[in-house]
């Protein structure tokens, strides 16, 4: 390997997109080039470095699963193990982005920058928005200094703690709540408002070891979301437990609040050794514990993160 590469890891997503027409930005056909391809389409791309390219999935990000990350997770640890490399750029759905991310961060505790990008437009579109994503994420995998696991999209920088995916259609579709960004590429240069998301290789290879052994799905503890809204019942909760469901983290309103009958189902669920997490379904703002809880609160975490943590959790 030649100094100071960048590896670029394509799962496929919208950036990787078809549609029949370029005036077409959603009735497209996700993970249809390879990210070889994508990358030779960008003349950019003569002056961006050495590079090393693989294609770890193609798929749209909808489907996107357990072993499928735990297979980008290996890849990631594999590739940053190797001095040559300076960091990794990751082309991902928008959908669930958020949840790679923040599994790659848990799981890898990387040192060095690991860059998720992605687009909202298809490749095929008249004015595709992933050429420039993608040479924003390799800035910013480039960039003295950087570290741990960061999604890039229309210029900003988001933590993987911090980002979710906030609008259905826009092409700045991620937002990192009251946190903030941790910064904008501008001009080819980023530009930091916080510092770089704290990483740690303790223990990271024993956690990939062990994840990259379950194969499919059923190897995963089963971890489900349930909402509180009004009105709301302990019914779906009962028909997970009949399930066998293992975990659940519940998008609570408010600061944790919930509807008494759904709050006994999960209660009772806890009583048979099911994990229940309380995270809130409002977009900023994080649950604030209070003495005596019964139920344990997400540290901050939005649900569909609390799910992923929980699942690494039951993993232990």
């Amino acid at each position: 390997m030649n100094p100071q590469n960048i590896v670029i890891l394509g799962t496929g997503g919208t950036i990787a997109g078809q549609a029949g027409s370029v005036r077409d930005n959603i009735g497209y056909t996700a993970a249809q080039f390879g990210v070889a391809q994508l990358l030779a389409e960008l003349p950019a791309m003569g002056h961006a470095g050495p590079m090393i390219v693989e294609q770890v999935a193609q798929i749209d990000s909808k489907d996107m699963s357990f072993p499928i990350m735990a297979r980008l997770a290996e890849r990631v640890s594999h590739f940053l193990a190797h001095p040559e490399v300076q960091g990794i750029v990751i082309t991902h759905g928008t959908d669930t982005l958020e949840e790679t991310a923040y599994f790659l961060q848990t799981v890898c505790q990387p040192v060095k920058p690991v860059v998720l990008t992605c687009a909202m437009r298809p490749a095929t579109a008249l004015v595709p928005d992933g050429p420039q994503n993608m040479l924003d994420a390799m800035t910013v995998a480039r960039h003295p200094g950087a570290c741990g696991v960061v999604a890039v999209c229309a210029g900003t920088i988001h933590r993987a703690l911090d980002v979710q995916k906030v609008h259905t259609y826009k092409l700045d579709a991620f937002n990192s709540g009251d946190a903030g960004p941790l910064g904008y590429v501008e001009e080819g240069t980023p530009r930091l408002l916080r510092n770089w998301p704290s990483a740690t290789e303790e223990s990271a290879g024993i956690a990939i070891n062990k994840i990259v052994n379950l194969t499919s799905p059923g190897d995963w503890p089963r971890v489900e979301i349930v909402m509180n809204y009004a009105g709301a019942s302990g019914a779906i909760v009962e028909a997970l437990l009949a399930q066998g469901v293992q975990g659940l983290v519940v998008a609570a309103t408010g600061n944790g609040t919930l509807h008494h009958a759904l709050e006994a189902a999960l209660l009772r669920a806890q009583a048979t050794g099911v994990r229940v997490v309380r995270a809130t379904r409002c977009p900023n703002g994080q649950v604030l514990p209070r003495p005596g809880d019964t139920l344990v609160d997400s540290k901050g975490l939005s649900p569909v993160k609390a799910r992923v943590g929980l699942i690494l959790q039951l993993l232990k």
